[in-house]
């Protein structure tokens, strides 16, 4: 067990009156902030981010996530400036309420089954094995750039069907379009204007010659009895992308960030397998790295609060996670943990379709690195730099072995 709380939550900022997921300080280390707000107010109105509404708590948080009539999905991801159905951004499913939501869901859901995720597990611990390779002898490397980013990548590329060759040109969308556009609309359109360009043009090779992969496949598909719009195959594009690489990407790198300060969490994962499930559970509890977005849209006094129609909700499922109302010790990363009914993956309608995905490339990337290098540490903590904004994960991760 392992205790990893530092203080952020003295950093001279006022998180009640102006809390600001992409302020350097909270993406370093939230858990304080997070501990002071649920002791403090539960729910805070930042000044930040148009007024948005912050909820702490893991109920509170669990029952906006069901109630879509209220709270809509419509705005994923708050923009500082505007909110997103302003520019009638669609990104299919999270960004849709039901009854449309739960037909494109259905649509998408066969893609990403146990049994076909299962079937990649050889091509990720190939990959990862690649991977190593380039750096095992050199004895360290940079855990986030040589090694977690580029697993997501590669996999959902193929799953796309297109040029894992282009690897840099997607992650260079992902930091555009996830960190970067929410506070900066200019970035915004420049990133989506080329995401698109670059889309449309895979979207009419497939019509010329169709693949075995995902747009050939939503070309092809049919939603409400009628074939998809190029709208919503390039909303889904986008979606798959972006959420394929950051997240997992943010998940493997925190959790080798975790096991660098702990050698002893190293070697029982190496001498006990059967550790395995309930360890990569409790990683994925400790180390959520998504927080959603809602907008409300209704009136209503919820949680003693006076919400509005219009305004942004933020959703930390992080902040969950760490509540010692739903978790024992919730600081304490336990790596036998039981019962452990995390929200790393959201809860209700909206769960992660990529849950499976997500799974089985953390496990195999983390199972590949342990049995391939020595114990690691992290040979700079300093420069251990994390990305802000509603993907937390680390981006600069200097790890070093004998």
């Amino acid at each position: 067990m392992s205790d990893d709380t530092t203080s952020a939550a003295g950093a001279g900022i006022d998180w009640v009156e102006a809390f600001d997921h992409y302020s350097e300080v909270y993406a370093a280390d939230p858990f304080p902030v997070w501990d002071e707000l649920r002791r403090r107010e539960g729910i805070v109105s930042s000044s930040a981010f148009r007024g948005m509404w912050v909820p702490c708590r893991h109920a509170d948080i669990v029952a906006i996530a069901n109630d879509t009539d209220t709270f809509s999905s419509r705005q994923p991801i708050i923009a500082q400036y505007a909110p997103l159905t302003d520019f009638t951004l669609q990104v299919p499913p999270i960004s849709s309420d039901p009854p449309y939501h739960t037909e494109v869901r259905r649509l998408l859901l066969p893609f990403f089954g146990p049994s076909r995720i299962q079937a990649l597990r050889p091509d990720v611990d190939a990959l990862a094995d690649q991977l190593i390779d380039g750096f095992v002898d050199a004895g360290s490397c940079d855990g986030a750039v040589d090694f977690a980013r580029h697993i997501p990548v590669r996999i959902i590329a193929t799953m796309l069907g297109v040029p894992t060759t282009d690897e840099h040109q997607f992650l260079a969308w992902v930091h555009q379009l996830l960190e970067l556009a929410p506070t900066d609309f200019l970035t915004g359109m420049q990133g989506l204007q080329e995401f698109f360009g670059y889309f449309i043009d895979q979207v009419q090779q497939r019509r010329v010659e169709p693949r075995d992969d995902l747009i050939s496949f939503l070309l092809e598909a049919r939603i409400e009895d009628r074939p998809l719009t190029d709208q919503e195959i390039l909303g889904m594009c986008l979606l798959l992308l972006m959420a394929g690489i950051d997240t997992t990407w943010s998940a493997i790198g925190a959790s080798l960030w975790h096991l660098a300060q702990h050698p002893d969490e190293q070697e029982r994962l190496r001498a006990e397998p059967d550790l395995w499930p309930t360890a990569i559970e409790e990683l994925l509890r400790a180390y959520a790295p998504v927080t959603m977005a809602r907008e409300v849209v209704r009136d209503t006094d919820a949680f003693g609060c006076p919400m509005r129609a219009g305004d942004p909700l933020l959703l930390p499922f992080p902040s969950a996670n760490r509540d010692p109302e739903a978790f024992v010790d919730p600081d304490v990363v336990d790596l036998e943990r039981g019962e452990n009914r995390h929200l790393a993956f959201g809860v209700g309608i909206h769960r992660c379709l990529g849950s499976n995905l997500a799974r089985m490339e953390l496990t195999a990337a983390l199972q590949r690195f342990l049995e391939r290098v020595p114990t690691f540490r992290l040979a700079d903590p300093d420069a251990v730099r994390w990305s802000t904004g509603q993907v937390r994960g680390p981006r600069v991760l200097p790890l070093t072995w004998a």
